[in-house]
């Protein structure tokens, strides 16, 4: 968990607010017995873990396709090549869906809009270093050129939901 007490807090802010602005539909599928809390979604969600990310092309369709999301600080953040079609969509609309599902015991739904973190021509986000090293770590220092390969993202939320019935079968028992 790399979450400060402060990004908790806001992570939990915005689940809270995500559920209470959601349909009766949804809040009858997900509600207190069946998600979780901020602190233990950070807990849940180490690593990288694979999402399904939706983006729209210029014609308003959408599009969906993997990704590999790593949650650090209480946002998603994930890649792809930069000359990819999600790129692409991404430069033009940023706005985005992921969601990471397995199987029926977790779900974790977010809608929000993407930042980019290194790009080609511009200033990095201010943590880009600091990500760069943790990609580096988990992927290879060699994987790809980090520079001119591969973008990278970070999705702000403003929506984010989660559907957990059984805390027990997320995390190893302590």
């Amino acid at each position: 968990m790399r979450e400060t007490p402060e990004e908790l807090k806001e992570l939990q802010a915005l689940l809270d607010a995500s559920l209470s602005r959601s349909t009766s539909h949804l809040r009858s599928i997900i509600n207190s017995e069946r998600t979780l809390s901020a602190e233990q979604l950070t807990r849940v969600l180490t690593g990288m873990r694979t999402l399904a990310l939706s983006t729209v092309t210029a014609k308003g369709e959408p599009r969906i396709s993997g990704a590999d999301g790593h949650f650090l600080h209480g946002r998603w953040h994930f890649g792809t090549a930069r000359d990819s079609a999600k790129a692409r969509h991404l430069a033009a609309r940023p706005a985005a869906s992921v969601a990471h599902l397995r199987g029926e015991d977790l779900g974790v739904f977010t809608h929000g809009e993407v930042e980019i973190l290194n790009p080609r021509d511009g200033e990095p986000a201010a943590d880009w270093p600091y990500l760069l090293a943790y990609f580096k770590d988990f992927y290879g220092d060699d994987l790809f050129d980090w520079d001119n390969e591969v973008v990278y993202y970070r999705l702000h939320p403003h929506w984010m939901t989660v559907y957990a019935p059984d805390l027990a079968k997320l995390v190893p028992a302590e």
